[in-house]
């Protein structure tokens, strides 16, 4: 699940988001996955691996687990974002900051100081693959509250 941000319809009724676009054309995303960058919550987790569009907090209602808790990243990182990184609308507004994985597109970045400058914003949330020690969740027989652009008291 992921949220979809700078969205239009242009005059032939195409609809798509500068951010999280599906490429349905459509308001529906008809089973496709979110264009880079955009911020997941993928299972019971929230990852920056694709990038990151907007705040996302992930809350466990009921349930039962070792870490049974509320995750995501629920600041702004696309004032911080740096400038081979961020996405731009029309405006000049910063509207998503891209991973250094898939903006340079070498493996030497997937896991290099970008990305831990995520993990250190966001360190409940994947920044890079296999960031499992301190990103991973579990919660038996929960319903999820998923909550996009929390106010910065939602913990």
């Amino acid at each position: 699940m992921w949220g979809r941000t700078h969205c239009s319809e242009d005059s032939t009724g195409k609809f798509s988001c500068l951010t999280g676009d599906c490429g349905s054309g459509k308001i529906e995303c008809s089973g496709s996955g979110a264009a880079p960058p955009a911020t997941l919550a993928d299972f019971f987790d929230v990852s920056l691996v694709d990038g990151y569009n907007l705040p996302v907090l992930v809350s466990p209602q009921g349930g039962s687990g070792q870490n049974c808790s509320s995750t995501g990243c629920v600041v702004d990182l696309n004032g911080a974002c740096p400038s081979d990184l961020k996405v731009v609308s029309d405006a000049g507004e910063g509207v998503a900051c891209k991973s250094a994985c898939e903006a340079f597109r070498q493996p030497q970045y997937c896991s290099s100081s970008y990305s831990l400058a995520f993990k250190n914003a966001c360190p409940r949330a994947y920044s890079y693959a296999y960031d499992d020690k301190t990103s991973t969740f579990t919660c038996s027989s929960a319903d999820y509250t998923i909550t996009f652009c929390p106010t910065p008291s939602t913990r």
